[in-house]
């Protein structure tokens, strides 16, 4: 049976692994958090889960491992577990951790997959920018509440905004690190909100009404990342939306890569 391995971490990865596991091959995805793995698995599955001598937990033809992976430990798995296919799922914003899987398979001679995220359509009553450095330098000249979701990495470059602690909320994921990363930048009280999206509508709503914000910064993540539904929360509150553009980059659509692996796995 063929092996491939799906690099997830996006609303994509999950359904990109869900549609593959029914297909004849063995499926290995990796994660970069326990937590993630967690949100892999549907609740039948994880009665069902046990645990290999590789640290993976299996279900069925699902192996599911997590923890982040440098350049050289990516090689290392896909060798030990003797990978035919490699899937890039991650975020459209993890552009080291792509360069690293396309790096990883190139030098394991294994088929290299880029999964791509829908584009969104531009809209002229939003302010883009090229980047998070330049969205806080765009910020930092305004005035205002600032709703910060561009997740919690970056949130360290916010701290160049003039009055930033009494300025800024940052939404970021209910995780051990993600919390304490922000407590230590300075975001704590009601200006830090953890929590795990994607958000409906009403959700961003109601979050940009409570802390009265006045601009929203986020990155263009497509349908699958909530996107529109922070668009049209903007747009009901009057707030101001400011778009961090998504790099450009070459691969395939959802369905061409569904259709590529279900061939694949004929062959």
């Amino acid at each position: 049976m063929k092996h491939i391995l799906i690099f997830a971490g996006t609303t994509e990865g999950r359904e990109l692994m869900e549609k593959i596991k029914h297909f004849q091959v063995e499926v290995f995805v990796s994660v970069a958090t326990e937590y993630g793995k967690e949100c892999l698995l549907k609740e039948p599955e994880k009665e069902r889960t046990v645990s290999t001598k590789h640290g993976e937990v299996q279900a069925g033809n699902l192996n599911i491992i997590a923890g982040r992976m440098k350049e050289v430990e990516m090689k290392r798995y896909m060798e030990k577990q003797a990978i035919d296919l490699v899937v890039d799922a991650t975020h459209p914003f993890a552009r080291e951790v792509t360069k690293n899987i396309r790096t990883a398979c190139r030098e394991a001679g294994i088929s290299y997959l880029r999964l791509l995220r829908n584009p969104s359509e531009k809209d002229e009553g939003i302010c883009y920018v090229s980047s998070v450095e330049e969205g806080v330098r765009f910020l930092d000249k305004t005035e205002g509440k600032i709703l910060i979701t561009t997740g919690s990495k970056e949130l360290s470059t916010y701290t160049k905004i003039r009055d930033y602690q009494d300025r800024c909320y940052a939404r970021v994921l209910s995780t051990k690190e993600a919390v304490e990363e922000s407590v230590k930048l300075g975001f704590e009280g009601d200006h830090l909100i953890a929590m795990q999206g994607p958000y409906s509508e009403e959700m961003n709503t109601a979050l940009l009404h409570h802390v009265q914000a006045d601009f929203l910064i986020t990155k263009e993540s497509g349908n699958a990342g909530g996107f529109e539904e922070k668009v049209r929360a903007a747009v009901k509150t009057g707030t101001t939306l400011v778009v961090v553009e998504r790099p450009e980059e070459e691969g395939e659509s959802f369905e061409e890569v569904i259709e590529r692996v279900r061939q694949w796995s004929l062959q």
